[in-house]
């Protein structure tokens, strides 16, 4: 071999792999794994630094003994109504993280229904104890209350967050629309018994409550098919409009499985002791303080279960993830509208409580006014710290009404 061809040769080798002669062999990349080999399984003693470290919500945690201690020790109806209010907010954002967790381990479709089901755990559960007690008002309120919570200051602190940190942000129009659509639904849903009372207000009290009962029934049973196609339609026919933005690096569970099942397991244990504390101490709040039930039920309660809700919404929007807060907000109350509250007429009707559809005519007021405003709002996929702000402006306006409901027209309602 000549020194030319030697020098040839060596010249070849060292361009191997080199972007400049573009006809050179390249060495093939190293295959890509799913498993990233370096992170360690989460561990108990790991997945337990995770649970108490998760949020800062969590310094709240310090209230679950006391409210039980509260009740145990017969302490003021407002001394328990205060602690376990506390003490529910830490354990939504928990119950919260643990559906997640165990969601990510179940693939897409499960995962969805799993948050779908658990999404809105606490307020079933606050809900289902007061139902069982017998305070009609105080569920009736709570659901109008959630909903509208959602729909105006939730969504409005997302948008007043996120429009702090982007001029002009947008989201998913048509997921947004169908959430709305349906919400539209729900409010037909609780505005025609309403209507339907006042058209038959001069039949017999009997005749009326009975006749009112059937329509409730009769239409929670069509919202709660709408809901089961809601499902079908958005984790299988068109999840594709659902899928949320893509993080640069894939979630994964932060607990192992067994601490997973155990968390969700205790946090619904643990949840439904205190909302029964919460629930048994309205009566002696609303006779000391005057305040009355519909406020309760319609601007506090909602406080407690939407706590997990206002985090998780107003973060994503600071991250610009409008469509995730854009899902937590208004599905969250559309999940509400066409599930719980349908859910809970119905198990009314199997344990015998008249608990129906129908709402006072400045409750039905309030909610449509609410689902209009926010239509118009979300309708055109983008938002800004204005249109936040007119959200929280008007869940102002409707709080400050109820503060001021007396309780003498409750009562005679």
């Amino acid at each position: 071999m000549t020194s030319l061809e030697r020098t040839s040769l060596i010249s070849n080798n060292s361009d191997y792999g080199s972007t400049s002669n573009g006809n050179a062999p390249k060495p093939p990349s190293p295959p890509s794994s799913p498993v990233i080999h370096y992170l360690e399984p989460p561990t108990i003693l790991k997945s337990l630094k995770v649970i108490l470290t998760i949020s800062w919500i969590n310094v709240l945690l310090i209230f679950i003994p006391l409210g039980f201690i509260a009740h145990l020790l017969n302490w003021s109806d407002t001394w328990v109504f205060v602690l376990n209010f506390f003490a529910i907010i830490p354990l939504a954002k928990l119950l919260e993280f643990a559906t997640e967790d165990i969601s990510l381990r179940v693939g897409q479709t499960i995962g969805g229904l799993l948050n779908a089901t658990f999404g809105n755990a606490v307020e079933l559960i606050v809900s289902i104890i007061a139902l069982i007690d017998g305070q009609i008002r105080v569920v009736q309120a709570s659901m109008l209350g959630s909903i509208i919570s959602n729909l105006l200051l939730v969504l409005g602190m997302s948008f007043v967050a996120g429009g702090y940190y982007v001029k002009e942000q947008k989201f998913n129009q048509t997921a947004a629309q169908t959430s709305s659509s349906l919400m539209a639904l729900a409010c037909v849903g609780l505005i025609i018994p309403a209507s339907f009372n006042f058209a038959i207000s001069n039949a017999s009290k009997d005749e009326r409550d009975d006749e009112l009962l059937n329509l409730s029934h009769g239409t929670a049973i069509v919202l709660l098919i709408i809901y089961i196609l809601y499902l079908v339609f958005s984790l299988k026919t068109h999840a594709d409009l659902y899928k949320e933005e893509e993080d640069e690096e894939e979630e994964k569970p932060q607990l192992t499985t067994a601490v997973s099942l155990l968390l969700l397991a205790t946090v619904t244990v643990v949840v439904s002791f205190s909302a029964e504390y919460l629930v048994g101490s309205i009566e002696g709040i609303v006779e000391t303080s005057g305040l009355s039930r519909t406020f309760l039920g319609l601007i506090l309660l909602p406080i407690v279960s939407n706590a997990a809700e206002y985090v998780t919404a107003v973060t994503a929007a600071t991250k610009n993830k409008m469509d995730l807060a854009i899902n937590v907000a208004a599905g969250s109350s559309m999940q509400i509208a066409l599930f719980i509250t349908p859910f809970l007429v119905v198990l009314g009707w199997i344990i015998g409580v008249d608990m129906s559809l129908y709402f006072q005519s400045f409750e039905t007021v309030v909610l449509f006014i609410s689902v209009l405003i926010t239509n118009y709002l979300i309708q055109d996929g983008k938002s800004n710290w204005l249109e936040g702000a007119m959200l929280i402006a008007t869940y102002t306006i409707i709080g400050l009404a109820f503060f001021f409901y007396p309780n003498s027209i409750e009562e005679n309602n």
